[in-house]
């Protein structure tokens, strides 16, 4: 049983090992005055939403390679993190203050508050952030 438990990942050593994935420093993203917040700061550090539909299965294949992927750190910028089906209004409001079209998954990189570069779906992993920064 020790080789099933160890490919179906039962074997503790294995799970310590999956727990060492890049950490992402993720902001939630819950409350339509954040975005002011956003805005404001976006004149000193670039911020950057992700937009996220957690019940659609390209939305999660996205966020996961966006995660696997992801290499700056806090120092360089602000990562919210916005969940489409809790937090609706929010998503509405991203989309009339900027000016963009609503999309799921989506990515809005901010600067000086304004969207310097977006984009949607597998587009995403095209984006390089630090370009940004």
């Amino acid at each position: 049983m020790g080789i099933l438990n160890r490919l179906f990942g039962k074997d503790n050593n294995l799970e310590d090992n999956n727990k060492e994935e890049n950490q992402v420093p993720w902001i939630p993203l819950t409350s339509v005055d954040q975005l002011s917040e956003i805005k404001e700061k976006s004149g000193k550090k670039t911020q950057v939403i992700f937009k996220h539909s957690t019940t659609c299965g390209i939305s999660r294949m996205v966020m996961n390679g966006f995660n696997a992927s992801y290499n700056l750190s806090s120092d360089q910028v602000d990562l919210y993190y916005l969940d489409l089906q809790s937090y609706r209004s929010v998503s509405n409001e991203v989309a009339a203050l900027f000016q963009l079209r609503h999309e799921s998954p989506q990515l809005l990189v901010i600067k000086e508050g304004v969207v310097v570069a977006h984009d949607s779906h597998g587009g995403i992993s095209q984006l390089d952030l630090a370009e940004f920064v």
